[in-house]
Protein backbone atom coordinates (compact mmCIF):
# COMPACT_ATOMS: atom_id res chain seq x y z
CA UNK A 1 0.00 0.00 0.00
CA UNK A 2 1.10 3.47 -0.92
CA UNK A 3 1.98 5.69 1.73
CA UNK A 4 0.24 9.18 2.47
CA UNK A 5 1.19 12.10 3.59
CA UNK A 6 -0.17 13.88 7.03
CA UNK A 7 -1.68 16.28 5.02
CA UNK A 8 -3.34 14.23 2.83
CA UNK A 9 -4.89 11.71 6.22
CA UNK A 10 -6.17 15.48 7.13
CA UNK A 11 -7.78 15.91 4.21
CA UNK A 12 -10.34 12.66 4.75
CA UNK A 13 -13.04 14.69 7.28
CA UNK A 14 -13.92 11.62 9.75
CA UNK A 15 -16.54 12.52 12.07
CA UNK A 16 -18.87 11.11 14.97
CA UNK A 17 -22.38 11.09 14.45
CA UNK A 18 -25.62 9.77 15.89
CA UNK A 19 -28.00 7.41 14.11
CA UNK A 20 -31.34 9.05 13.79
CA UNK A 21 -33.00 7.00 11.64
CA UNK A 22 -32.27 3.42 9.90
CA UNK A 23 -34.60 1.57 7.89
CA UNK A 24 -34.08 -1.71 5.60
CA UNK A 25 -33.21 -1.27 1.95
CA UNK A 26 -35.41 -4.17 -0.09
CA UNK A 27 -33.79 -2.67 -3.67
CA UNK A 28 -30.27 -2.97 -2.90
CA UNK A 29 -28.49 -5.51 -5.20
CA UNK A 30 -26.79 -6.89 -2.05
CA UNK A 31 -28.49 -6.69 1.54
CA UNK A 32 -28.17 -3.33 3.26
CA UNK A 33 -29.57 -0.43 5.58
CA UNK A 34 -30.45 2.88 4.74
CA UNK A 35 -29.40 5.04 7.63
CA UNK A 36 -29.46 8.68 9.00
CA UNK A 37 -26.94 10.15 10.84
CA UNK A 38 -26.85 13.11 12.63
CA UNK A 39 -23.20 14.52 12.47
CA UNK A 40 -24.12 18.19 14.78
CA UNK A 41 -24.30 21.50 13.90
CA UNK A 42 -22.32 22.93 10.98
CA UNK A 43 -23.40 19.16 8.95
CA UNK A 44 -26.74 18.16 10.04
CA UNK A 45 -28.16 14.98 9.22
CA UNK A 46 -26.54 12.68 6.43
CA UNK A 47 -27.60 9.41 4.87
CA UNK A 48 -26.25 6.52 3.18
CA UNK A 49 -26.49 2.86 2.15
CA UNK A 50 -24.71 0.23 4.21
CA UNK A 51 -23.96 -3.48 3.70
CA UNK A 52 -24.51 -3.66 8.07
CA UNK A 53 -27.38 -6.78 7.52
CA UNK A 54 -25.41 -8.94 9.08
CA UNK A 55 -24.75 -7.59 12.41
CA UNK A 56 -27.19 -5.12 12.67
CA UNK A 57 -31.02 -4.43 12.57
CA UNK A 58 -32.57 -0.99 11.19
CA UNK A 59 -34.12 -1.07 15.33
CA UNK A 60 -30.40 -1.36 16.85
CA UNK A 61 -28.35 1.23 15.02
CA UNK A 62 -31.06 3.77 16.50
CA UNK A 63 -29.44 6.13 18.70
CA UNK A 64 -25.54 4.58 18.28
CA UNK A 65 -22.49 6.51 17.82
CA UNK A 66 -20.98 5.81 14.54
CA UNK A 67 -17.76 7.57 12.58
CA UNK A 68 -18.29 8.65 9.28
CA UNK A 69 -16.67 10.43 6.40
CA UNK A 70 -18.19 13.47 5.56
CA UNK A 71 -16.61 15.15 2.69
CA UNK A 72 -16.87 12.51 0.06
CA UNK A 73 -18.79 13.28 -2.83
CA UNK A 74 -22.95 11.76 -2.93
CA UNK A 75 -22.84 8.73 -4.55
CA UNK A 76 -25.94 7.10 -6.10
CA UNK A 77 -26.85 3.49 -4.76
CA UNK A 78 -29.88 2.01 -7.07
CA UNK A 79 -32.30 5.04 -5.69
CA UNK A 80 -30.97 5.91 -3.10
CA UNK A 81 -28.32 8.59 -3.00
CA UNK A 82 -25.68 8.40 -0.24
CA UNK A 83 -23.91 11.28 1.00
CA UNK A 84 -21.68 9.43 3.96
CA UNK A 85 -19.52 6.84 4.39
CA UNK A 86 -20.24 5.27 7.60
CA UNK A 87 -16.49 3.78 8.65
CA UNK A 88 -16.26 -0.58 10.14
CA UNK A 89 -14.12 -3.43 9.88
CA UNK A 90 -14.21 -6.81 8.94
CA UNK A 91 -14.93 -9.85 11.11
CA UNK A 92 -13.80 -13.01 10.31
CA UNK A 93 -15.86 -14.25 8.11
CA UNK A 94 -16.04 -10.49 6.23
CA UNK A 95 -19.10 -9.03 7.39
CA UNK A 96 -18.94 -5.16 8.32
CA UNK A 97 -18.84 -4.21 12.17
CA UNK A 98 -19.22 -0.62 12.59
CA UNK A 99 -16.51 1.61 14.20
CA UNK A 100 -17.44 4.31 16.97
CA UNK A 101 -16.15 5.91 19.86
CA UNK A 102 -16.07 3.99 22.90
CA UNK A 103 -16.93 7.02 25.08
CA UNK A 104 -19.88 9.34 24.08
CA UNK A 105 -18.62 12.19 22.19
CA UNK A 106 -20.23 15.26 20.81
CA UNK A 107 -21.85 14.53 17.58
CA UNK A 108 -19.44 16.40 14.73
CA UNK A 109 -16.18 15.48 16.73
CA UNK A 110 -13.66 15.48 14.18
CA UNK A 111 -11.23 12.75 14.66
CA UNK A 112 -7.40 13.25 14.88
Amino acid sequence: MAEISFDDFMNVDIRTGRVVKAEPFPEARKPAIKVWIDFGDGIGVRKTSAQITVHYTPEALIGRQVMGVVNFPPRQIGPFMSEVLLLGVPDENGAIVLVGPDSETPSGGRMH
